[in-house]
């Protein structure tokens, strides 16, 4: 590998929604700086099950099914 051309690969405190906190390395930033999280796995709707909903812009999803609704696997 060529020397130089690669990030600095260093340790980093990471703080959750929920005050937890760990530490892991990455490029991110300098050796010990502290990663405040937004949104977490404990908190994001993706992560959750939260209220997802599929929106059926123009009739996209309803055509889908009607042409491929009989396909079961």
């Amino acid at each position: 590998m060529k020397a130089s051309i690669h990030p600095d690969y260093h340790v980093i405190k990471v703080v959750m929604t929920d005050g937890t906190e760990y530490e892991t390395r990455s490029t991110w930033g300098s050796e010990g700086q502290v990663m405040n999280l937004e949104i977490d796995p404990k908190s994001h709707p993706a992560w959750t099950g939260g209220n997802q909903q599929m929106l059926d812009r123009g009739g996209r999803v309803s055509k889908f099914n009607k042409r491929f609704g009989g396909l079961g696997l």
